[in-house]
């Protein structure tokens, strides 16, 4: 692996404050959101601890409207990005650096009875989660092999 590059990262969590979204001098739209995720540990009493890390989220044009359209404070979400580093320098001379998530992908964690309940203001009309029944007439028949001889390998 002599050119091996892998830049992905999958998070869930809930996000800390409402997302936030802008648009650029150029009219793209970006959303800047934060989320908490719970790690787990072992004190030094052996007793499991839990301490929420957060992590900053900027996810772009129809993913940053998306985010901003269906996330509220305390939604559970699910983020498929990669990482980025950015560094700059402040005023008084002082070099800052952080990492955040790019977001390539947002996933509802809910279900939708739960973020319903959790926040009535959260209503998605893009997402209905499907129904599957025994006897749906539209499911597909399913043919059995009485020996394995029929099959093909």
């Amino acid at each position: 692996m002599a050119n091996f590059n892998l830049n992905k990262v999958i998070m869930g969590g809930r996000l800390t404050a409402d997302p936030e979204l802008k648009q650029t001098p150029s009219g793209v739209s970006v959303s800047t959101f934060s989320i908490a995720v719970n790690r787990r540990y072992s004190s030094k009493d052996s007793s499991q601890q839990t301490q929420a890390d957060f992590f900053n989220v900027t996810a772009w044009r129809a993913t940053a409207e998306f985010v901003s359209k269906y996330f509220r404070k305390g939604s559970s979400i699910c983020v498929i990005g990669s990482l980025q580093n950015r560094t700059w320098t402040d005023q008084q001379g002082v070099k800052h650096y952080a990492t955040d998530i790019i977001a390539d992908e947002v996933n509802f964690v809910d279900s939708r009875s739960d973020s319903q309940s959790a926040q009535a203001s959260y209503t998605p009309d893009a997402y209905t989660s499907p129904s599957f029944s025994s006897d749906n007439a539209s499911a597909p028949k399913f043919e059995e092999l009485q020996t394995d001889d029929d099959l093909p390998f």
